[in-house]
Parts: structure tokens; sequence; C-alpha cells
């Protein structure tokens, strides 16, 4: 719905920028089914129904000037400063969309006796528009003059018209329609020419008529610098008083000629807008208001969604390289050599498909101090447990127990191991033979009292799975240096992660108040001022969701997890010390790039197609490449510090087009069920235990 808005919003910003419609398109004409009454007669033309046509010229010594193309918010207070100078009324043949961003300019104008005509909304070549549209600009401009000014006018101008000898047959189709709707057309007797900028005296020149024929001259009051035309008016008006003209509007001028003719019926000019129009006119105003306003905040908003991805991406680079950098000292280590036994606790729900492998390349790890791994099988019911008894593996146990959920397996799986290092892994996870080995490893240091490992993505061969795995080499391990960096590490993985006994039993080791128990367990811990680190040597294989459904249940359950245990932990930001300083930090970076940046790019994806058909198409696609391109070494510089081959990458863009949107998309309706309150049940992923070549190889 926000989305629905948001486009709604646009598409009136390139409407009311005229971003539809057709600029002039000039060409000879012929003039065969224009009247010749029309084409030799005044600058004021009123065709009938009938096509019976009057034309019109304003008394001899009387000069109307118009203005078009405003009101301007830098221009048309000069002009109007000029003309109260010479206490001269003048008639402006305003753009409607110009009208509502200047609606105080052109309630001064009538507050100061000028006279407004219609000049379109958007100044469209009405010639290739069909009458519906030429129509609507007219109805559009009167409802946006009603609104903001009270009064409606009966004159129109032709955006690109001339003087009357200029009609040609594209444009008597546009007279006749006008003449229908009850519009006088009005054209001019001498042109200034202003809109190209020559000097005063030869704006003064072309708004010069021969004799002292009645004219309509034609100036503009917008449309660029307009300080030649201020320049100009400030002679050309006392220099037109001196030879004995009189200056008047369009409307009143034509009352004059009509008065001379014998004719007292009121016509040409404005009236008091009916109050209905007012209404219709407040909510155009409205509505283009609102747009100008939400574009104005998606350019401040692009901006700093820009300046936040691109300030993201220089701190991973720093602070990423820095954590690799000191790792691959030849003098660093955690400490001496970890070798106290391991228990590696593997929580199992119908897994089936993938257990044995897991639970064998766990049983034949290397570490020194030996491995224990218990199976807790929680009430599975297709025989999940009975597959690795019949392993008959010396080092592993399985425990039966009703179905509870996740973490009442790991916490039965924690009180029935015999050692003091606890490592929690997936049922469909296989480690490599060191992984083990090397997670340990970080508890020399005393402080540290959870440790995550490398997840890698053990089938890639469709495209769906190498968009995760380079989302997990990117979004996920890049991350973690980041994170461990900043003492802010907000998730352990649970397919591979090392935990104290002491830490948990700490906080109380793991809970179902939240679909994130990872997220919520390492926040915790956190809290509790345990250093939590990231081992990118260890190194275990997972089975990513092979279709875009499970993906959506995956991501769906993670995202709303997150959220709950980001609400479960919100309060801790008050606290002191360690708890409020890890809370603080650990909040900040998973609201701000966690949920508001994600949330963002749909916004970003809108205003991109915006810019791609409206706007600029270099400087959108530039723009779009720069945004490829920050990715792009992103990636890079995470698969070469994870030793991952660079082939994959080709994937990248492309994942800018369905994989990004379908994140987003899991982010919102995540974000809309935490907002309702809703409550969202454990998705079980189908899985098939197929891993690729590569992965059976490293874990071999």
């Amino acid at each position: 719905m926000v989305l629905v808005i948001l486009g709604g919003l646009l598409f009136v910003e390139a409407y009311a920028n005229a971003a539809f419609v057709p600029g002039e398109r000039t060409g000879p004409g012929s003039q065969r089914e224009v009247p010749t009454s029309v084409v030799e007669g005044g600058p004021i033309v009123n065709v009938g129904a009938t096509g019976r046509t009057q034309s019109h010229r304003l008394p001899p010594r009387t000069l109307a000037l118009t203005f078009d193309d405003g009101p301007d918010a830098r221009w048309t207070p000069e002009v109007l400063r000029v003309l109260d100078k010479y206490q001269v009324k003048a008639t402006f043949f305003v753009i409607g969309t110009q009208v509502v961003r200047n609606p105080a300019l052109a309630r001064r104008m009538v507050a100061e006796g000028h006279e407004l005509g219609v000049h379109t909304f958007t100044h469209p070549d009405l010639a290739v528009l069909p009458g519906w549209r030429r129509e609507l600009e007219y109805a559009q401009t009167q409802l946006a003059i009603a609104s903001t000014t009270g009064v409606r006018t009966s004159l129109l101008r032709f955006p690109y018209s001339s003087s009357a000898d200029a009609y040609t047959d594209r444009d008597w189709p546009m007279l006749r329609q006008a003449g229908e709707l009850g519009y006088l057309t009005v054209v001019n007797d001498v042109d200034s020419r202003d809109w190209e900028k020559p000097a005063v005296d030869t704006m003064l020149a072309n708004a010069t008529p021969a004799g002292s024929a009645g004219t309509i001259a034609l100036w503009h009051d917008a449309g660029g610098d307009r300080s030649g035309t201020v320049a100009a008016l400030d002679r050309y008006i006392p220099m037109m008083q001196q030879r004995g003209y009189t200056f008047t509007t369009v409307g009143d001028g034509l009352r004059r000629t009509l008065a001379e003719a014998g004719v007292t019926d009121q016509v040409g000019g404005q009236v008091a807008a009916p109050r209905a129009d007012r209404w219709r006119g407040d909510v155009l105003v409205g509505a283009v208001r609102v747009a100008d306003g939400m574009f104005g905040l998606f350019g401040v908003f692009f901006v700093v969604v820009g300046g936040l991805t691109v300030g993201r991406a220089l701190l991973l680079f720093v602070l990423a390289l820095r954590h690799a950098a000191r790792r691959r000292r030849h003098d660093w280590s955690w400490g001496p050599p970890v070798t106290d036994p391991v228990s590696v606790i593997v929580p199992a729900y119908n897994e089936k498909e993938g257990i044995a492998a897991a639970v064998r390349s766990l049983a034949g790890g290397d570490h020194p101090g030996g491995i224990e791994v218990v199976v807790v099988d929680d009430g599975s019911t297709d025989g999940t447990a009975d597959i690795v008894a019949a392993l008959r593996l010396p080092n592993v146990r399985v425990v039966r127990k009703p179905n509870g959920g996740k973490p009442s397996a790991l916490n039965t799986g924690v009180a029935l191991a015999r050692h003091e290092l606890i490592v929690m892994v997936d049922g469909d996870t296989v480690f490599e033979p060191d992984a083990v080995r090397r997670l340990v490893q970080p508890f020399a240091d005393p402080r540290v009292g959870v440790v995550a490992g490398n997840v890698k993505v053990g089938n890639r061969r469709s495209l769906i799975a190498k968009w995760q795995h380079v989302e997990y080499v990117i979004g996920f391990n890049l991350d973690r240096r980041l994170y461990e960096t900043l003492r802010c590490m907000p998730t352990v993985p649970g397919a591979i992660g090392a935990f104290r006994r002491e830490a948990l039993e700490q906080v109380g080791g793991m809970t179902d108040e939240t679909l994130a128990e990872d997220t919520d367990i390492t926040m915790a811990l956190g809290r509790a001022g345990w250093h939590i680190v990231y081992e990118e040597s260890a190194r275990a294989w997972t089975e990513a969701p092979a279709t875009l459904g499970q993906l959506w249940k995956q991501r769906y359950r993670w995202s709303y997890g997150t959220m709950q245990a980001m609400w479960k932990h919100r309060r801790a930001v008050l606290d002191r010390g360690p708890s409020g300083r890890f809370t603080r930090r650990c909040l900040s970076f998973l609201t701000l790039f966690g949920v508001l940046l994600p949330l963002a790019a749909p916004v970003i994806d809108l205003l991109a197609l915006y810019g791609l058909v409206f706007l600029d198409r270099t400087e959108t696609v530039v723009a779009w490449l720069a945004m490829l391109a920050v990715q792009f070494v992103t990636a890079v510089v995470a698969f070469r510090l994870d030793r991952e081959k660079l082939g994959v990458l080709w994937v990248l863009p492309l994942q800018q087009f369905v994989y990004r949107q379908l994140m987003y998309l899991v982010l919102i309706q995540s974000v809309v069920t935490a907002l309702t309150g809703g409550r969202l049940g454990w998705q079980k992923l189908r899985r098939t235990g197929n891993l690729d070549a590569t992965a059976r190889r490293a874990a071999a």
C-alpha cells in the first residue's frame, strides 16, 4: 500500500513537471481549413459551436501587456513591481502547476487588479494531444486558479502560439474545441521575443506596434532569467504612454472594442469561481503540493541512503581489513592452544536427509581434546534418531525427547553434555575436519564467551543458491568482522557457534521467547560482558533453501525473530556498563543497517525507475552503476578475505532485480507482522541433503 501511494505521488509529480506531454513540434502547415477571418483577423478569436468565428482587435492606441509561463517566484514579483510603478494592469497567462507552486503570487495578481488567463497546466504542444487531454489541461488550470484566487477566467492562450496569421490546420481543431468550451483564444500582435534574451533595445523594437494600432504585446515573467524583460518594461511602458497609448487588460480592451460596436454583454475577463470548483481545486492543489514535498523528501532520502551505503562500505573496508590484517600477523594468536574436550549439541527435528553426513563430519573432527556429539531428537517423525543410532559412532549419543522446539532441545543437550566447551550445530550442517578445533581456539582468551564460525552455502548450483552464497560471504561473514571489531556482534549463527558453559548458565540458557534464539542468546551474552568473536577459519557447510518459497519462509523467520530479539533487549540501551554499551551499539547498527536501510530499498528502486522514465537517464544509470560498483568492490574484498573464487560474482547485477526485492518484501512483511502483534510459528524448511562437490570435498 505504501509503495502504491508513493508511486501515485511520483506519478503526480511527473505529470506536474510535464513529463507525459510533448514539447513543441514545429514545421510548415497548411491553412486551408482555417477561416480567412481568423488568419487575417485580430488576436482574440471566438469560435462558436457551429464553427462560426469572431475575431477582435483592441481599440486604437490601446495596449494590453500579456505575460506567459508564470507565476515565477523570482521574476513575477519584479514584473509586478514595474507594473505597479506605472499603475498599469496586465494579463498573465498562467501555467497551472506554477499557480499551485506559487499561490501567493496568483492571489497578488488578482488582488492588484491584474487579469489571469489559462496557459494550460503543463505547457504541452496541444496539437498532438487528444481532445480529452486538452480539455483536462484547461480544466486543471481553472481548478488551480479557483483554489488559489477564487476566480475563473474565459481567456486561453495555447503554448507556442504567436500571431493570428500563424494559425494552421493543426490549430483549427483546438480553436473549435476551445470555443465550444467557452474560451476566447488570445494570441498577440507584437512579440518582444524576450525568451531569446536579446538586448533591451531589441526587445523594445520587437514590441513596438506600427502606427497607433491597438496591440496585444507578448512578454514572459517566467522560464529563465527575465532581468532583461524587467529592464525593458521599465522603458517600454513610459515610451508607449508618451506615444499616446492607454494600457489595459485583454478582457477590458475587448469590452471596449465591443462597446464601440454597440455590444454591451459581459465578455472576457474573470468572474468568481463556483464553490464546487474551489473545493475540487483544493484537492488538485493539495495533491501537487504533497507530491512536490514528497519528491523533495525523496531527494534528501536518496542522498542520506547513498551516504549510509557508502559510509557502511567504507566502515566495512577499514574495520574488516584491519580485522583480517591483525589475524594474519605471524605473531598473532588467541593464546595457548585450546585442547579441552568439546561437546557438540545437534538439535534435530525431521532431519533424515542430512543428519548422517552432519554427524559423521562432527564425530570425525581432528580436535585433539576429543569431541562428544549429543544429538537431541526433538520428537522427529521421520526416523532421524534411528539413522544416527545406526551409525554406531563411539563418540555420538542420541537423546530422544518429545517435541518442544529448538531452544528446548539445545538446553537438553547442554544439560547432558559432559564438557565445558559447547558447540551448537544445526542438523543439516556439515563441518570441515578442523572446524571444531579452530572454532574453540578463541577460548584461550578468558574474556571470550562466544565464537561465531564461518557458514558456507553447500549447494551452489542454482541461481537462487548462488545469490545466497554471495549474501553469506558479504552480508554475514564480512559483517561479523566489523561487529567483532566494534564489539557489538548481534548473532552467532545456529549452524556453527561455540559457547562456554559458564556463559550460558550466567544468562539462563536458550529461551523460546523469540524465533531467533541464536540472536537472543548472543545479545544476552554481549550484555553480560562476554567478548563475542568471529573465527573465519572454522568453516561449516549448510544447505541453503533451493526455492523462492523456502527462502521466503527462512528469511521471514530470521527477520521477525531478529526484531523480537531487538524488542526484548530494547530497555538495555539505558543500562550502564557493558550491558548498555553493547546494546546501544548493537541495536543502533541493527536498526540502521538491518531494518531502516533495507526498508529504504523499495523507495530507491522507485526513484530509479522514475529517473529512467522521467529524469536524465544518463545521470540515473550512472548513479545506479555507482551503487553497484560499491557493492561489487565490497564483494571482491569479502570474497578475497574468505578465499572464495570471484567467478560467481557475475550474479551480483542480477541480484539487484529479483533477490534484493524479495529480501525487502520479506522485511516489510516482518515489520507489518511485528507492528500488528502477530505471532509467527516456526517455519520448518524442506531439506534434500544434497551438497555440491566442493562442500563434500571440504568436509571429507
